[in-house]
């Protein structure tokens, strides 16, 4: 049986997508229209926070946030080096220079200790990454005095004591990539916020710093949210909390069958207080790399994520990071292996990754 590594369908929503493509297409309003302007109030609704500002993804969104929260060239952002290449990277566009901390390898998440650790009179930010769908501790790291900027990519939908990723910190960001829980049919991300003067700036700078079109007050970016991808989100969001239902219904479902019976494989541990939307099924193992083999072999979708941390990346050479000791990134490089999650999984499905993870 083939078993895909993102087992997602958007087969029963063609009807709905095709009906709003032609809605925006008879209205030739296709950049900051009535799409977009709709969406970004039903997401600040649903994530409890005043303010959305829809971008053009969600690199784009954390720079820009950045820069609206007050980083400029000079500050340090304390970063996880264990998380994709562009939460770094956006520091950088921001002028700014990326600080690497360490994560606990159970979470994937940075915890306030690690944090600490990378702390200096020049930090100016500090950006938790929600990663694979688990959220980090955002109220433990309100003690340094900064911002505090959720990456909030991998993370729509999950929440920390009862409230929503993207609502805990000074401000969040989102991509809607279409791998992600919730998805657009191409690039696309947004900013939230409670603070009426970040929101302000970040909208002012994702139109090249302008309010009007007339007057440039900032160089900014050009970086909006279509009318096609805000009216397709808009169909999306009020089924991302039954998608999410049914990707820790599947995690729970390896659990049950067995899965933490395999050889070597630890399961995925949740931070305390929070609700994983499993954006990935990250397990550790001694052998990812063999694990992944074999389970390719029979049909199944596996792949290692971030074995390479940021810090080691080429790119972020210059950042001091061959020096660092950073033993839990480390840990999670060399050990992680995600295993098929979606929300079209069938249990016949998921008994059959657990029974080649239990069969050697």
């Amino acid at each position: 049986m083939t078993v895909p590594l993102f087992a997602t369908t958007l087969d029963g929503y063609q009807t709905a997508i095709a009906a709003k493509l032609a809605q925006v297409a008879g209205s030739g309003r296709w950049i900051l229209g009535p799409e977009v302007s709709e969406f970004e109030q039903e997401l600040a609704f649903y994530l409890g926070v005043r303010h959305c500002v829809g971008v053009g993804n969600g690199t784009d969104a954390l720079t820009i946030v950045l820069r609206a929260a007050g980083v400029q060239p000079g500050d340090e952002v304390v970063v996880p080096s264990f998380t994709f290449y562009a939460t770094a990277e956006s520091v950088v566009n921001a002028g700014a220079t990326p600080v690497f901390c360490d994560v606990d390898p159970a979470t994937y998440c940075v915890t306030a200790e690690t944090v600490e650790a990378a702390v200096t009179e020049r930090t100016r930010a500090v950006v938790p990454v929600h990663l694979f769908g688990n959220v980090a501790p955002v109220g433990d790291l309100e003690r340094f005095g900064v911002p505090v900027i959720e990456d909030s990519a991998q993370a729509a939908g999950a929440k920390l004591d009862g409230a929503r990723a993207g609502s805990l910190g000074t401000a969040a960001t989102f991509s809607f990539f279409p791998s992600k829980n919730l998805p657009c049919l191409g690039d696309g991300g947004a900013i939230a916020t409670n603070d009426d003067e970040v929101a302000d700036t970040a909208r002012r700078l994702r139109f090249h710093g302008s309010r009007d079109k007339e007057t440039f007050d900032d160089v900014g970016y050009n970086s909006r949210l279509d009318e096609i991808q805000a009216g397709v989100l808009r169909i999306f969001l009020p089924e991302l909390d039954t998608w999410n239902r049914r990707r820790r219904a599947a995690a729970a479902a390896y659990e049950r069958l067995g899965l933490g019976d395999a050889p070597g494989i630890r399961l995925p541990t949740e931070t305390p207080g929070a609700q994983h939307v499993y954006h990935l099924y990250a397990v550790r193992h001694p052998e990812p790399a063999e694990l992944e083999r074999r389970l390719g072999e029979k049909g199944i979708g596996a792949r290692r994520y971030y074995t390479t941390p940021v810090h080691l990346q080429p790119g972020m050479a210059r950042f001091g990071g061959a020096s660092l000791d950073l033993p839990g990134t480390e840990e999670a490089a060399a050990g992680n292996v995600a295993l098929p999650m979606g929300t079209a999984l069938t249990e016949e499905q998921l008994a059959e990754v657990v029974a080649a993870c239990v069969s050697g």
